[in-house]
């Protein structure tokens, strides 16, 4: 790929962003320079946003059918364009290209559920609430959103908001993270050739000044966020004082439960080193805390096969692919995930698989790789198991039974997810029932909900009323009217 500076996308037009602020984004498995992303300022937000605002009216009064066709054309360029787009992912990001292109197919899912508004957005009647008179509630769209977008999923996310968004009616401005913005430039470039009404969809690059200015602009009702809980935590409450909507799905440290009469068959173990190391542990949904039940032998039997499953996971290139598992996203958070792994062991957990000894497919420069890691003896106060890692470290905790188990997790700050590898259905009905976490998997390693149902989340892991995906995203993009009639 040639090296170029990326531009925002606004009223329609690429332009440059009026700042001298650059970063660059570095392939982390080669070390590659790949692009140059502008640290927009306040005034390039607020042109995105007044475009924005200026598309609203017409669009608005577009019919949803006709919103729905453009939906419609977007999703055949995303088709004829898969493997490229799930290139630029793997190439900024480093995850494999398997990965990658799960990422792309959820997010035509997005769309292909959005381009059905017109029976989603429907609102409802009641003839003769009284004597004569009658009352219906129309869905109606408010205006201009955005969407400040994580660097670990930089193509999906933006879409788990932005079709539902236009499809209601209202216009919209995606930050892209200043770590991946090259997958949102490669949208917007399909978006371009979709032919929306200048305004309607905008992109602006930046970081936390492009972000406060999204969240201080009186024209924009309303935010979405995925990241962490400290950055969620900050935006649930600013837009809370400005009077914004705001879906802000935040950190997470799950735990997968393995109870005693777990079928541990080839699909389980892989389904269990995907949760936990695939992405190389850096989304909201890993497998963090692997908690087992049972006795010793139940316990050394299962772990014998997830170390070695862990320990034959090959590591490189995420273009290769063959590769299992590509590098974390920078050198930096290289460096973080090293600490906490040196923090465990002063804390007395056994290592007893290091990921700081690397093995690499190919001939690939060791800045941000890591292996897996895998800690046992983890006790539940232990920072291994309370903080948020985001990088292939597994922590192992072992609980007598299932209401240990359900106590340790509860002990937990976050709830975005939880899940429980058993074929008894009294102790699948108790944990999906008893378990204080949006997410719930049995038998499933990585509880991603299709984009038809809400995307779950409790406690640290969520802010917010609504949540993003299913029926919950296009009551957060529309609010309803109550018309009350009686005529004479």
């Amino acid at each position: 790929m040639a090296v170029k500076r990326l531009q925002n996308f606004i009223n329609g037009e690429w332009v440059d962003a009026s700042t001298d602020k650059f970063a660059e984004i570095i392939n982390p498995a080669r070390g590659t320079l790949l692009s140059e992303v502008p640290m927009s300022t306040k005034a390039d937000v607020d042109a995105a946003v007044k475009a924005a605002q200026d598309a609203y009216p017409d669009w608005r009064n577009t019919p949803p059918v006709a919103r729905a066709r453009y939906l419609h054309r977007l999703i055949e360029l995303l088709e004829d364009n898969f493997n490229e787009l799930s290139i630029v992912q793997t190439t900024e990001h480093g995850k494999t290209i398997d990965e990658s292109r799960g990422e792309t197919r959820r997010g035509i899912e997005m769309l292909e559920v959005a381009s059905g508004i017109p029976s989603l957005m429907q609102g409802y009647n009641l003839e003769d609430i009284a004597h004569g008179i009658d009352e219906y509630a129309i869905n109606q769209p408010l205006g201009v959103f955005c969407c400040i977008a994580p660097f670990n999923f930089p193509f999906m996310v933006p879409l788990w908001f932005l079709p539902f968004a236009i499809a209601c009616g209202n216009t919209f401005v995606v930050k892209s993270s200043p770590r991946t913005p090259m997958s949102q430039a490669a949208l917007f470039k399909l978006l371009e050739e979709v032919d929306l009404p200048p305004g309607v969809v905008n992109l602006v690059n930046g970081a936390n000044e492009a972000a406060e200015a999204l969240m201080d602009n009186p024209q924009v009702k309303g935010v979405t966020f995925v990241g962490s809980t400290p950055v969620g935590r900050h935006i649930y409450r600013k837009c809370g004082e400005t009077g914004k909507r705001v879906i802000a799905q935040a950190g997470a440290k799950n735990y997968v439960v393995i109870m005693p009469d777990a079928v541990l068959e080839e699909a389980t173990m892989v389904s269990l080193l995907a949760s936990f190391f695939g992405n190389a542990g850096q989304r909201c949904l890993s497998g963090s805390n692997l908690l087992v039940v049972g006795d010793d032998a139940a316990y050394k039997r299962f772990m014998d096969r997830f170390v070695e499953g862990a320990s034959k996971i090959s590591v490189g290139d995420g273009l290769d692919e063959s590769v299992q598992m590509g590098p974390v996203q920078n050198a930096e958070s290289k460096q973080r995930i090293i600490g906490v792994i040196e923090k465990g062991i002063v804390e007395g957990a056994k290592l007893t698989l290091d990921g700081r000894e690397l093995h690499l497919v190919g001939d690939v420069p060791e800045t941000c790789f890591l292996n897996p890691s895998i800690f046992e003896n983890v006790t539940p106060d232990m920072s291994l198991a309370r903080e948020e890692i985001f990088g292939p470290v597994a922590s192992v905790v072992r609980a007598k039974d299932l209401d240990e188990a359900i106590d340790i997790i509860h002990d937990n700050p976050y709830g975005n997810a939880s899940s429980i590898f058993t074929n008894n259905g009294k102790w699948s009905r108790q944990f999906q029932h008893d378990v204080n976490t949006g997410n719930i998997g049995i038998n499933i390693g990585i509880v991603a909900p299709m984009s038809f149902f809400p995307f779950g989340g409790r406690k640290d892991s969520f802010f917010g009323t609504l949540h993003g995906q299913g029926r919950d995203v296009i009551r957060f993009f529309t609010d309803p009217k109550i018309v009350i009639t009686r005529w004479f």
